[in-house]
């Protein structure tokens, strides 16, 4: 067992604002401020991190004009001097990197997003807990695509496939040094090239490409040739739980958390 140490927590909050679906849906400013059973996602996601022991300080990147100081646990917290926000940037890469600039080098960190409102503590204390002991530089969590399948057989969810199954993300990630900033510079220069995916495609190079789309390797054999690529030893931390995979990016996603979150309330 892996005693907990408390580490500063990014929170990613910054959305499209009003015209987000999930935010016009909810009918609220943000999207993170969408209540699923009555509370704020930003809320459920701040309250957790704040109940675990793998938690220190807590840092929200949220949109420049917003004021999530309206929820009642955010504003506590930022008195206590346990939580700080800071302006996004235009993109996610840049925010985390925002972020992590506020952490002051003090690794490791844990990011997550304001989206994410079925996170437990369990999640966090299994996913930091065998991030810790990997060895890694940066650790990303994923949930196996059977799993998610076999609790929510409704749940639309995007996966990767690989030789031993797909696998989707958790909104789970651990810099366990200083060379984990070097997977989100990665990360950004991904996300300069989104709209061309030939370009995408040399950035991540042709044969580990490749070597994805016919899938020759297992998840594990996959992250470790991107490392490799990327000159950062990175893992994936294969999470229990399905409900750890369960974002909400649209507002189907919304109702899915209503339900699985008033189901067990």
């Amino acid at each position: 067992m892996t005693d907990p140490v408390p580490m500063p927590a990014i929170v990613l909050a910054a959305d499209r604002g009003p015209s987000d679906p999930v935010a016009r849906a909810a009918g609220v400013a943000s999207k993170c401020l969408a209540p699923v059973v009555g509370i704020a996602m930003i809320e459920r996601v701040v309250t957790t991190l704040a109940a675990s022991p793998w938690v220190g300080r807590i840092i929200v990147v949220q949109n420049a004009r917003d004021d999530l100081m309206q929820c009642e646990v955010l504003a506590r917290l930022a008195k206590e001097g346990r939580l700080f926000t800071v302006a996004a940037e235009p993109t996610p890469s840049l925010s985390a990197l925002r972020g992590i600039d506020m952490c002051a080098d003090e690794f490791p960190i844990l990011i997550t997003t304001a989206d994410h409102p079925l996170l437990t503590g369990e999640v966090i204390e299994y996913f930091s807990a065998h991030a810790f002991r990997s060895g890694a530089d940066i650790a990303a969590g994923v949930v196996a695509a059977s799993l998610i399948r076999n609790r929510f057989p409704d749940a639309v969810r995007t996966y990767l496939n690989f030789r031993d199954g797909g696998y989707s993300g958790a909104n789970l990630f651990a810099l366990l040094g200083p060379d984990g900033k070097k997977a989100v510079a990665f990360w950004r220069r991904v996300e300069t090239q989104r709209k061309r995916p030939w370009r995408i495609a040399k950035v991540f190079g042709w044969r580990l490409l490749a070597g994805y789309l016919t899938r020759t390797w297992t998840l594990d054999g996959a992250l470790e040739r991107a490392s490799a690529r990327l000159g950062v030893k990175a893992y994936g931390v294969k999470i229990p739980y399905a409900e750890a995979a369960v974002d909400v990016d649209k507002p189907a996603d919304l109702v899915l958390a209503e339900r699985i979150l008033g189901a067990s309330g």
